[in-house]
């Protein structure tokens, strides 16, 4: 990024409210061109395109940032594209930058909610030594473009056969250009493309095609139709009970897709939008409908597949498909709670239960990078962190635990997977002072002054008007605290500061809670749920850890499934297999019925749902207010797949797996567990097989890396290779 800095700010004198604006500039070529490179941005979604061919193959661009403080430069080298005489135009969509609730979250008073904005500069080397740059300013032409009406939440309307026919110079205006940084996250892309697997007409007489998956993208499809037909394709996750068409699930958001016809043959797909869906209806079709004519495309950042897992039982190997589409599907820019209704959020505790998963499922270091350095730049003077990054709330009062310990789990968990010290370096300042926050809001140790989210859809109390009730707030509150603590020390070591204030206030809290709410090595009676039980052995905070595991055993086994939430559920499977209970462990994973993972799955889902019961065995809803079919925290349970079922773990004193040590815990129903991650050392790799009560165990260590292995308690240190026992 260099060109750009002198380039100015255009937006159009129209008012142009939920529509493409498209800025344009003819410019002749009178020499040999030996390099030519695009550098581009918007406040909103863009398109570029030279002479009329798109440039590059990043959609949503330039992403999805804290606008107000940081806007990523997309820099394309379009060298082959030039000609001697030559069109640049930059069509801009509102995006995330203006549309409801977003909009006005970043309204300025140089831009306002509801305004769209572009800055470019294309650079032209030529053979001679010269170098002419053509920058953004008074001289582009604006006109409104074919997409008469878009939105993130409600879709598009493409109106094929419209051309404004009063088009105006655009409008100069002074904007900061201290906020234009290189891109730093993942480009967004087009990824698989799906064929529809059948044509339903439901009860209620709707053409519903089923694309077989639940994804994040959009469709392309042929139309003709007549001149001036509004085509509609609505889109949904699920047929309802009866198997109609079902969106209340989706809120306020429309999700439609609408063509307006000319009478001549298109090819069509979104430019500026996306949805969550498996089944797309479509009315006002009055051409044939035909499978070939519709594809699914799946688009999400583009990130590299570095995990697989697989075992004997096929339920399972499905549910872990799911996971992989729930974090395909919501990490688009940023880590998404869900694709398809009116929110589509960077929520931060959706993200820090999953980031470990989403570290060993995908290669997500600079995906996280970029978001982390939003959630740094959204952090509030006192050290609270928003409930969403980016930020579109205002700034809060308070931090949800759970949710702002995003702050300190997620660096390290990225710090662990890639040994990215430098992101732990950048993330020391924002982690002191959300801990200094929370001491400020704390009494005698218990971080008892501030709200929160709780246990968020838990099982102990938990209903369609209140999905927090359950585990104690100030309870989870204080063990978050003692976490996110534990963590800063292990920072502040890392990078040679001294830690041991932090470890001093780390164990006057573990004291305080111990005092509140334990007695002899239990959780009180009056605070006993699977979660507390769950939070104080898995962060270490029990005198007496084998007891509390023994409390969390009994809970389990006397009810006989899972009853935690988003901040227990993550934490369930390790709680007890790693203290001697792996058989109730394993009970928990390959359990069938509600509550459980493989529910989903007998379901028929093809993504982790948000609730454990989205949808029941009837077939009705949960609820329409708040009820995705794309949700992937729940999919945290990859991580113990990994890790303890396939026994994959890391050594943190040889974080990206420099050092690894493999624990892998067989069970009697599973003849057979392989899983692999490519680690920035390569391939790790764990695989066990059991016939006639035997179990063989095959370990991969890279060229680079050592490994530990243990079995039956008994530990073998072994080298690069591949290894048998």
């Amino acid at each position: 990024m260099k060109n750009i800095l002198n380039a100015q700010w255009i937006k159009s004198p129209k008012v142009a409210v939920d529509r493409e604006v498209v800025f344009s500039k003819e410019f002749k070529v009178e020499k040999e061109v030996v390099s030519a490179s695009l550098e581009a941005t918007a406040l909103g979604v863009y398109l570029a395109r030279i002479n009329g061919e798109r440039v590059g193959d990043f959609i949503f661009s330039p992403g999805w940032t804290s606008y107000k403080h940081r806007l990523q430069v997309d820099t394309y080298d379009v060298t082959e594209m030039i000609k001697d005489k030559n069109t640049i135009t930059l069509g801009v969509a509102p995006g995330w930058k203006a549309s409801n609730y977003f909009g006005r979250h970043w309204g300025d008073r140089q831009l306002g909610f509801n305004e769209l904005a572009a800055i470019c500069a294309l650079t032209l080397e030529y053979a001679d030594g010269e170098t002419e740059i053509i920058t953004s300013g008074g001289d582009w032409k604006c006109e409104n473009g074919k997409n008469v009406y878009s939105n993130i939440y409600n879709g598009y309307i493409y109106s094929s056969a419209y051309k404004d026919i009063s088009p105006s110079q655009a409008l100069v205006f002074e904007k900061d250009r201290n906020i234009l940084i290189d891109r730093q996250g993942e480009k967004v892309v087009e990824q698989e493309r799906l064929s529809p697997k059948e044509i339903i007409i439901t009860p209620k007489g709707e053409t519903v095609l089923d694309f077989g998956q639940n994804l994040t993208g959009y469709v392309e499809f042929k139309i003709k139709g007549s001149k001036g037909e509004r085509a509609v394709i609505s889109h949904a996750e699920v047929l309802d009970a009866e198997g109609n068409f079902y969106t209340a699930n989706l809120r306020g958001a429309k999700a439609q897709a609408v063509f307006v016809c000319d009478g001549k043959e298109h090819i069509h797909k979104a430019e500026y939008n996306f949805y969550g869906f498996r089944y797309i209806r479509l009315e006002n079709w009055s051409d044939e409908v035909k499978k070939e004519n519709f594809t699914a495309i799946v688009v999400h950042s583009d990130l590299k597949r570095t995990g697989s897992f697989e075992c004997s039982d096929e339920r399972v190997n499905k549910l872990f498909s799911n996971i992989i589409w729930g974090q395909k599907g919501n990490f688009l820019d940023v880590p998404t709670d869900c694709p398809q209704r009116d929110e589509r959020l960077g929520w931060t505790g959706d993200a820090q239960v999953f980031v470990k998963a989403a570290s060993y499922n995908y290669d997500v270091e600079r995906f996280f990078i970029k978001w982390l350095a939003d959630l740094r730049a959204d952090q509030t003077g006192w050290g609270t962190i928003p409930h969403v990054i980016p930020a579109v709330f205002g700034p809060d009062d308070d931090s949800s635990a759970a949710w702002a310990d995003a702050v300190t789990i997620c660096p390290w968990q990225i710090y662990l997977t890639y040994a990215n010290k430098a992101l732990i370096e950048e993330s020391l300042e924002s982690m002191k002072k959300y801990l200094e926050f929370i001491e400020t809001h704390s009494r005698n140790g218990i971080w008892s002054n501030s709200w929160h989210f709780g246990d968020w859809l838990n099982l102990d109390g938990s209903s369609p008007e209140d999905c927090s009730k359950g585990t104690e707030k100030n309870l989870i509150a204080t063990a978050y605290y003692i976490y996110s603590s534990e963590i800063y020390a292990k920072a502040l070591a890392l990078c040679g500061e001294d830690n041991a204030e932090v470890l001093e206030k780390r164990e006057k809290s573990i004291l305080a809670f111990r005092r509140e709410y334990m007695a002899d090595g239990r959780i009180k009676p009056e605070y006993t749920t699977q979660t507390a039980c769950v939070l104080a052995v898995h962060f270490g905070i029990s005198d007496d850890i084998a007891e509390t595991a023994k409390q969390l055993n009994e809970l389990v086994t006397e009810c006989g499934h899972l009853k935690t939430g988003f901040v227990g559920t993550p934490y369930l499977l390790h709680a007890l297999s790693d203290n001697g209970y792996a058989k109730t462990a394993y009970d928990l994973l390959l359990r069938e019925e509600y509550p459980s993972w493989l529910f989903s799955v007998k379901m028929g889902a093809t993504t982790i749902w948000e609730h454990w019961d989205s949808m029941r065995e009837d077939g009705s809803m949960w609820d329409t207010s708040m009820n995705s079919f794309n949700h992937y925290a729940y999919g945290s349970v990859a991580d113990w797949l990994y890790g303890d079922a396939a026994g994959i773990k890391i050594d943190e004193s040889k974080p990206a797996f420099e050092h690894i040590v493999f624990a892998p815990l067989t069970d009697g129903r599973l003849t057979y567990v392989k899983a692999s991650i490519e680690t920035r050392k390569g391939l790790v790799k764990s695989e066990w097989k059991t016939e006639n009560s035997n179990t063989e165990y095959e370990f991969t260590v890279p060229e680079g890396a050592t490994a530990t292995v243990i079995l039956d308690g008994k530990s073998t240190e072994i080298g690069a290779g591949v290894h048998k026992f």
